[in-house]
């Protein structure tokens, strides 16, 4: 029998992956995703594109509104930074994008639905090199929330010790394309931009895209998204 694993999926291009990975190893997914007021609503639409190609157990979609706090450029009426090139994204500062404890929040969601769907594994999509500078993608946060996990649940404290999956954490926005592109991942259902259109367009300058873009790139292969005509 296969083990249960809960994979947190935005419909965007590493979550869409690290589904793919969670699959390749042998787990059965339960796909977990989120409407919580964010102006790119369109990515759950990709989310369910997505596992409707890839075939989970189950998907839930929970209803958390982070637009009461506001306090980011996807959950206020905030315009979202637009660059040129992916070269100009600082990775000095914690950019307007951020979602404040958007992790934290999403992964206590999945810390229950692994517990009573009875999995002790969670992935999540977080990297920590190509990306905005988010302080709740890097490794320390992950392993820190891990420890709290096992000590806050009746399945850590029965001795089934949670583990959060994090395959791309290490990896290039090129490298998770790659890995991708081998499991068969069809990246034209995904959504990654901040700021799409009306009809779904991506824009190609907000950070999301811009890191795409690059991925591709340095992978030598082509995005399949339709970007805005203002856009790459």
């Amino acid at each position: 029998m296969k083990r249960k694993a809960v994979v947190l999926l935005s419909g965007g291009l590493d979550s869409t992956t690290v589904l793919a990975i969670a699959k390749d190893q042998d787990f059965e997914p339960y796909a977990l995703s989120f409407r919580y007021g964010q102006r790119h609503e369109v990515e759950l639409a990709a989310a369910q594109r997505v596992v409707a190609a890839a075939g989970v157990a189950r998907h839930v979609v929970c209803d958390i509104d982070l637009r009461v706090f506001g306090g980011s450029a996807l959950t206020a009426d905030v315009d979202v930074p637009k660059h040129g090139t992916a070269d100009e994204i600082s990775g000095d500062e914690i950019p307007i994008t951020y979602v404040p404890a958007r992790n934290t929040v999403f992964l206590s969601f999945a810390l229950a639905y692994a517990e009573v769907v009875g999995s002790t594994d969670i992935f999540i999509g977080v990297n920590a090199l190509d990306y905005s500078g988010y302080p709740d993608c890097r490794p320390e946060f992950i392993a820190a929330y891990e420890e709290m996990a096992n000590l806050a649940t009746r399945a850590g404290v029965e001795g089934n010790s949670l583990k959060i999956h994090t395959p791309l954490i290490d990896l290039t926005k090129a490298q998770t394309v790659e890995i991708g592109q081998r499991l068969g991942v069809d990246y034209s259902l995904t959504s990654s931009c901040y700021d799409p259109d009306a009809e779904g367009r991506p824009c190609g300058h907000c950070d999301s895209c811009l890191l795409r873009l690059k991925g591709f790139a340095e992978a030598g292969l082509s995005d399949p998204l339709t970007y805005q005509e203002s856009g790459a």
